[in-house]
């Protein structure tokens, strides 16, 4: 059993949840140490010392995993000698996140991303989407360098990246299909409350779905924090008569509860690297209809495309009006996309990252002792 020390400079949403998720399924000794989910600017600049200064004998372990909120060049540079090799994990990146409104990017946390990533010694990235979009946006950005441009840390990140989809967590068992009936159907959106969702587009084709006297319920999930966009404000006014729970639902039981209870989950993101919501609603029973681009295609069902993926706000509001009208008759499409999501239970991935690991040190040590 090796010594694994998983260091999360962000500790909230999909990043404490993929922590939490290796730290219970991982065959290996894992030590968890975090900082909380708010400030990420600073946490990027700031985290690599609190760190170094918490943590009493980083020699330790037997290897180091951490996520692409820490500089981790300057963590390897104070964190002494003798250090174990560190696998750095791509949730996101600052070179290609969507900008919120009237923000620019800070391309010094973009560079930041690049050199923690040749810095690295093993380097996982949640979808292929999220991959291509690192290499290009990387890419771009050195080419805009004056001189000296070190086009060489592409080939590098290439060399030593790999693709690994973030682990669910599922209930054991198989899922109940068969007493899941709620008239009318039950519309979740269990996404972020923030712009890079795009709730505007989602709330302008349910409108769309009212106006033409289509019956549906509606669960407003997701995290939400003090301040979110205006827009689901309006939508609680506009909604209210087909609202059955508005707000975050932090017990995982009453959270699976509703998915359980779901006929059709919409994503409208205009990021997305994975899709954990997504792919936990689908797996308890709701049919995905997400957009035709991200990382959505090739979580999908290739042969499934035409139904859950769409191109446009007209294409999902017909989509959707489908599947409400038709949804007693969508059991068989139910069982299927939930038996295609259990590929991304913790239970099955978590062997990739252990062998990631394994693979990172015995690679280590030949190095070091050739």
């Amino acid at each position: 059993m090796l010594k694994i020390l998983f260091l999360e400079p962000f500790f909230g949403g999909s990043h404490k949840d993929f922590a939490l998720g290796f730290e219970s399924f991982s065959c290996h000794d894992v030590t968890l140490v975090t900082l909380p989910d708010r400030f990420w600017k600073w946490r990027m600049r700031g985290a690599a010392l609190y760190f170094v200064s918490h943590i009493k004998d980083i020699s330790g372990f037997d290897a180091i995993i951490t996520t692409d909120m820490l500089d981790l060049t300057d963590f390897l540079a104070l964190a002494g000698k003798n250090l174990p090799p560190v696998l750095m994990y791509f949730h996101e990146n600052q070179l290609s996140y969507p900008l919120a409104p009237d923000e620019k990017r800070d391309f010094h946390l973009g560079f930041t991303n690049i050199v923690s990533a040749v810095a690295a010694d093993k380097i996982l990235f949640n979808s292929n989407f999220h991959f291509n979009e690192f290499i290009g946006s990387a890419s771009r950005l050195i080419k805009q360098m004056p001189d000296f441009k070190p086009k060489w840390m592409i080939e590098q990140i290439q060399k030593k990246a790999e693709v690994v989809y973030p682990g669910c967590r599922f209930e054991k068992g198989g899922v109940d299909f068969e007493n899941r009936e709620v008239n009318p159907p039950l519309i979740i959106w269990n996404h972020r409350w923030e712009y890079d969702k795009n709730p505007e587009f989602f709330f302008d084709a349910l409108n769309s779905i009212k106006e033409k006297n289509i019956p549906f319920s509606l669960a407003l999930l997701g995290e939400n924090y003090n301040e979110f966009p205006n827009i689901f404000n309006h939508a609680k006014e506009r909604f209210k008569d087909q609202l059955v729970v508005c707000g975050y639902v932090e017990e995982q039981n009453k959270y699976l509860s509703w998915l359980k209870k779901g006929a059709v989950v919409v994503s409208c993101a205009i990021q997305e690297n994975f899709g954990i919501s997504i792919v936990e609603a689908a797996r308890y029973g709701c049919i995905p209809l997400v957009p035709d681009r991200l990382s959505y295609p090739e979580i999908m069902p290739q042969d499934l495309h035409a139904t859950v993926l769409y191109l446009t706000k007209q294409d999902l509001v017909e989509k959707l009006e489908n599947m409400l009208l038709t949804y007693q008759k969508n059991l068989p499409l139910q069982k299927r996309l939930s038996n295609h999501m259990e590929q991304f239970s913790w239970e099955i991935m978590v062997n990739r990252y252990d062998t990631a690991l394994e693979e990172m040190i015995h690679k280590k040590k030949n190095t070091l002792t050739k």
